[in-house]
């Protein structure tokens, strides 16, 4: 059986095979373990229940599982069991009449989902995944987001479960279903999309965390940001401390062994494993709580700037001297000892940039792979730069970036300056003035002309598309975020106005319209 939405053209996901077979191993031994060593407190609800209410122990609701298929999912019976309790609203609100004494506590202590575990055991739920809707409502959803939802297993809690911990006291018995639907639902909807696109295993044992943790007394009131609900406090600890923290160890004991083999041979040295270990322990936890100090561990390195390299310098440093100064203070004035802890920190910075660095340092080699290797360049479309200022820089630095290296190649720049002709700018060479560029163009197979000079103005413009109308060339007009920063600056502090809000370059610009904002052209 399946709800009404097609799921023949299941969204495309990330297909993430082995991950979800250790999820899979995962939720079957923790819901046997759940199911076998709380049998017995299941055994005492059970009994209550039937003891207050008469009717079975287990309410089973029809649910919509991964791919649209329905199941019956299970829960410990929190309402009377009458034609009325079946007739009513699909959602539940907190002064529903239906529900029991009993099944009031249960729903606010969560136990009723407890068995649940039965479900995630037969392979119908998980621990982690959106939670299930009911079928009647989930037809509601939009075919595109039903697809994606459904591209997984439901499970006992969720993102959004998390955050809706306390959904049955957000609603009203008056107009329940239109106020479930219009409120709640679609910011329900969009964490379990959030979900979706970003599960792992991690993001599990934060969920489950969350769950855990926010059912405490104490705790129940704090409502966690939407943010580190995705990348919770798991996620946090392992990816930005516990793994680097891994690596780092791993570079310092490789350091170590590299210095060790080097100094053997110049001078016969006796190593105590034990010590030097318990010495690279410390050392790299001093290091660690520097590295916190400073925020070198809230870097993204594969988006990291010279900045991050120097502050990471700076804890090493830090680290590096501290360690010096307490052999100094504990009396150890070996000189070889002191080489070997110098030459291994030396290696160990070079290992951590290494490491943190590898994905540009891979990139650049197998790009000069390529480049010998080939004839990439050959290919590759020849650019003209006009301009040596601090836009013509952006624009170099960007065709530099791997994304565009093979694509395009830099044939020269063109300035007017005399003084710079022939020279080097940025590692590119001045070939020309703009009153000679389309003999340049044409000497050089130019496809793209670049315009970088922030003294352009629409005139320069109309006279260098004359000078280029006869040849097969591209022309492109950069934009000049310099000077429109500049330019902002003064108008945001009511500075007079500037020649640079009426360039050509700032023509579309943030300061432009930022000043007409602030000096309206009827002059009120």
């Amino acid at each position: 059986m399946g709800i009404s939405i097609s799921i023949s053209g299941v969204l495309k996901q990330e297909a993430k095979p082995v991950s979800d077979f250790f999820k899979r191993i995962f939720d079957i031994v923790v819901s046997l373990t759940v199911l076998v060593l709380c049998a017995p407190f299941f055994a005492l609800i059970a009994l209550a229940i039937t003891r207050e209410t008469p009717g079975p122990v287990f309410y089973r609701g029809a649910r919509v599982g991964r791919g649209g298929k329905c199941f019956k999912i299970l829960k410990f019976r929190t309402m009377y069991e009458n034609p009325q309790s079946y007739a009513g609203p699909r959602v539940t609100a907190q002064d529903d009449i239906r529900v029991t004494p009993l099944g009031h506590w249960l729903r606010d202590t969560k136990l009723n989902e407890f068995p649940q575990f039965w479900n995630v055991l037969k392979g119908e739920m998980s621990l982690v995944g959106p939670r299930p809707e009911d079928p009647t409502l989930a037809t509601e959803w939009p075919a595109e987001v039903a697809r994606e939802i459904l591209s997984v297993r439901p499970g006992i809690t969720s993102p959004s479960s998390v955050m809706y911990r306390d959904e049955e006291s957000l609603l009203c018995a008056d107009n329940l279903i239109n106020q479930y639907l219009c409120d709640l639902s679609p910011n329900k909807i969009r964490l379990d999309q959030l979900y979706v696109r970003h599960r792992s295993f991690l993001l599990d044992l934060d969920t489950m965390l969350w769950t855990v943790l926010l059912l405490l007394p104490r705790l129940r009131a704090y409502s966690p940001p939407e943010s580190f609900l995705i990348v919770g406090p798991v996620t946090r600890l392992i990816k930005r401390h516990v793994s680097w923290y891994i690596l780092d160890f791993l570079v310092l004991l490789f350091s170590i062994g590299i210095s060790v083999m080097l100094l053997r041979d110049v001078a016969p040295i006796r190593i105590d494993w034990i010590a030097l270990l318990e010495m690279a322990f410390a050392y790299l936890a001093l290091y660690s709580l520097i590295a916190v100090k400073t925020g070198a561990n809230l870097t993204r390195w594969d988006k990291a700037t010279n900045r991050d390299a120097a502050r990471l310098t700076m804890a090493w440093l830090i680290a590096t001297a501290a360690v010096v100064a307490i052999h100094f203070a504990v009396g150890i004035t070996s000189d070889l000892r002191r080489i070997l802890i110098l030459m291994s920190s030396i290696f160990f910075l070079t290992g951590m940039l290494l490491a943190r660095y590898r994905s540009r340092v891979l990139i650049g080699l197998l790009r000069s792979i390529v480049i010998r290797r080939t004839k990439a360049k050959a290919t590759a479309e020849r650019v003209l730069i006009v301009g040596s200022g601090r836009t013509a820089e952006h624009v170099l630095w960007l065709l530099d970036h791997p994304s565009y290296s093979l694509k395009y190649q830099v044939a020269g720049i063109i300035d007017d300056d005399l003084f710079s002709q022939g020279m080097k700018v940025y590692g590119v060479k001045v070939v020309g003035e703009t009153n000679n560029i389309a003999g340049i163009v044409k000497e050089k197979d130019v496809g793209l002309v670049i315009l970088a000079d922030h003294r352009l103005d629409e005139s320069s413009y109309s006279l260098l598309r004359e000078a280029l109308k006869d040849i097969p060339v591209r022309i492109a007009v950069a934009p000049d975020l310099y000077g429109s920063m500049e330019g902002l600056s003064r108008a945001v502090s009511g500075g007079p106005s500037t020649p640079a809000l009426d360039s050509f370059q700032c023509r579309h610009c943030l300061a432009r319209i930022r000043s007409h904002v602030e000096t309206p052209a009827d002059g009120k």
